[in-house]
């Protein structure tokens, strides 16, 4: 039997062994957090198979013989049996690669795990769509865990080489990767053994399906990734492929459903703050009837067409805005709305359901309060938005997508927890909760507000000037334009005197502290931005903490000047190469848009600047400077505007 490569646990592992087949699990059914050229794994339940089922498993003699020699050849210190009635249990599982490039093939593997030896190997094989299996005969593995000298602990890759290894980096890794990634990876997840406060992702949807449509969506949508028709400031390749995975997750949820209840019309839905429109947009043109709402409208709406329907309004929690005959609503990252999204769902009609993906935490008129327990604040969080789902009467599931974000769990309201006849006693429930937030939160309601069945109607008026009948007392729609505050609206000379301010106090100290290669041209020292803090006047301080970031975002936007580096500040050389911000992944100035600002160190520093005026970019003089051709750049803050 031999061994390809071994790793020993550091120090007393008390996960263990436990924490070993833990670790097994998570290679077993998610590979795709270590593969990522797999999309997941499908795999059956686990049965306890004898001497004689791996036999007729295998069906070659010759190659059986082979395999449970491997198999027995166990070195496990604290075996001491050698045969059972039962002595492995067995499973298999199907991968599913994220591009399929092997037509009908299934690429499956037996597991035999043998929880007596401490030890699971793996045999891959082949199967066509007649049901042909064919056997990897190279490709058997086996990972053992070792207890020595009953303190120390192992963990051994081994292989039954029958054949020469076959790799195709997706199915069948390459051998050295099982040694130098996975088997690390195993080591760690054994010691780690955490308890995971969310699900596995898509636990409700078929993996195998989602992996299909993603890519088939991610094709069709790719040019908006690429950024060829992406009028926004944000980052294209983010917000559209996350864009992409939730229109990916909700179709194939919605397919299942219709052949779970035998439906043949899609679902209608609507997005409630659609953000930049796109799911709106990939949602409609996928062939589902529906809109988005949200309080701004964005650049890029007027890109997809009179087919895909957005409108500029803002949203406030009351009888305006419910949709009797909507199927779905959707929330993604919906801000303040989010908490409402079940209630608006369960009051718009018995049959209407809601999808909501939280992000930023809000209560149902104020920020979310947090609570003093041992959740993270985002678990938390979640638990609170499933617990109004309850409350609104839904049979809540919960799942995580797979999306380039931190924010990824989902919540999923498809049917009620109660009878249509006692639809009255529901929403008493509801208001009451509603209420006792409200009151917690400070929000008055008074006792005229509150209609016979409980519910508030405290008569508001909508943005447009409409009287509504409103049930969130104390909700505040976001702005119809948000305000900037990156330091970027400070006036021009109160941000001149401090750039002159700083710069002096370091060019006024040594060169000792500055970093970088020493030269005759002064850089002076640096401080950190505590010490720069200190330097200003109390007003000139409170005036900073009303901007977004504060004294450091106004640093960083003056980085013609300063250089901030683990937290300390300075003077910035244009000459060296990582001073100067230059990267590989930039894309090369244009002639055009050189020479559009004055040289801050050609017009202030001692020395002038260090650079000949043919190599910097900025202005030597007013001869140099000239006239910007590129529109006004919006604000930093413009890409919550696509959120």
């Amino acid at each position: 039997m031999p061994k390809l490569f071994d790793i020993k646990f550091a120090g007393e592992c008390k996960t263990l062994p436990e924490g070993f087949w833990s670790a097994v699990d998570v290679w077993i059914k998610k590979p795709h957090v270590v593969n990522k050229r797999l999309c997941g794994a499908k795999d059956t339940e686990s049965k306890d198979v004898d001497r004689e089922a791996v036999l007729l498993l295998l069906k070659d003699p010759e190659l059986a013989h082979d395999v449970l020699s491997f198999m027995t050849n166990s070195r496990h210190a604290l075996a001491q049996t050698h045969e059972k009635e039962n002595p492995w249990a067995s499973s298999t599982r199907t991968f599913i690669p994220k591009v399929n490039n092997y037509g009908t093939n299934l690429h499956k593997e037996f597991i035999l795990k043998d929880f007596g030896r401490q030890h699971v190997t793996f045999l891959p094989f082949e199967e066509d769509s007649e049901g042909q299996v064919s056997l990897k005969r190279g490709n058997i593995y086996q990972f053992q865990l070792l207890h020595q000298d009953c303190e120390d602990w192992a963990l051994e890759l081994h292989v039954l080489a029958l054949d020469a290894w076959y790799s195709d980096g997706v199915a069948y890794p390459k051998l050295p990767w099982l040694s130098t990634d996975l088997l690390p990876k195993l080591v760690r997840w054994a010691t780690e053994c955490k308890s995971r406060e969310f699900k596995s992702t898509l636990s409700l949807l078929p993996v195998e399906k989602y992996s299909v449509k993603y890519q088939q969506l991610k094709e069709k949508y790719k040019a908006y990734g690429q950024g060829k028709v992406w009028p926004e400031v944000t980052d294209p390749e983010k917000f559209v492929y996350e864009d992409v995975a939730i229109a990916t997750y909700l179709l194939v949820l919605w397919d299942e459903e219709r052949a779970e209840k035998s439906l043949t019309a899609r679902q209608s839905f609507v997005d409630l703050g659609c953000g930049n429109g796109l799911l709106v947009h990939i949602l409609a043109n996928e062939g589902h009837p529906g809109k988005g709402i949200d309080v701004r409208k964005r650049k890029i709406w007027d890109m997809y067409g009179p087919q895909t329907l957005l409108e500029e309004k803002a949203i406030t929690p009351s009888e305006r805005f419910l949709f009797p005959g909507t199927d779905w609503l959707i929330g993604n990252h919906s801000d303040e709305l989010t908490p409402w999204i079940p209630v608006i769902a369960a009051r718009s009609s018995y049959s209407c359901r809601y999808f909501v993906l939280p992000c930023c935490f809000f209560d149902f008129c104020a920020k979310y309060q947090r609570r003093q327990c041992k959740k993270s604040q985002y678990k938390e969080y979640i638990d609170f938005i499933t617990e109004v789902s309850q409350v609104s009467g839904f049979n809540t599931e919960e799942d995580c997508l797979r999306i380039p974000s931190t924010k990824r769990v989902c919540l999923v309201g498809k049917s009620r927890s109660y009878q249509l006849s006692d639809e009255a006693g529901a929403e008493q429930r509801r208001a009451h909760y509603i209420q006792s937030r409200q009151k917690a939160s400070g929000a008055t309601v008074q006792r005229s507000d509150i209609r016979n069945d409980g519910q508030s109607c405290r008569g508001n008026e909508d943005t447009d000037g409409t009287p509504n009948s409103s049930w969130g007392a104390g909700f505040q729609p976001r702005d119809r334009v948000e305000t900037v505050r990156n330091c970027a609206t400070l006036p021009r000379d109160f941000v001149d005197g401090f750039v002159l301010q700083v710069a002096n106090v370091l060019l006024g100290m040594t060169e000792g502290d500055s970093g970088g290669s020493s030269s005759d041209w002064h850089r002076g020292g640096s401080l950190s931005v505590s010490e720069v803090a200190g330097l200003l006047k109390q007003e000139t301080l409170q005036l900073l903490k009303k901007e977004c970031g504060g004294l450091q975002t106004l640093l960083k936007n003056n980085h013609q000047v300063f250089r901030v580096e683990g937290g300390r500040v300075h003077i910035r050389d244009w000459r060296d190469r990582k001073s100067s911000r230059v990267s590989t992944k930039r894309k090369p100035i244009a002639s055009g848009a050189l020479k559009t600002r004055p040289c801050w160190f050609y017009d202030h520093h001692p020395q002038r600047c260090p650079l000949e005026a043919e190599h910097c970019a900025f202005a030597h003089g007013p001869d140099e400077l000239q006239p910007s051709t590129r529109p006004l750049k919006k604000m930093k803050n413009d890409a919550f505007l696509s959120h």
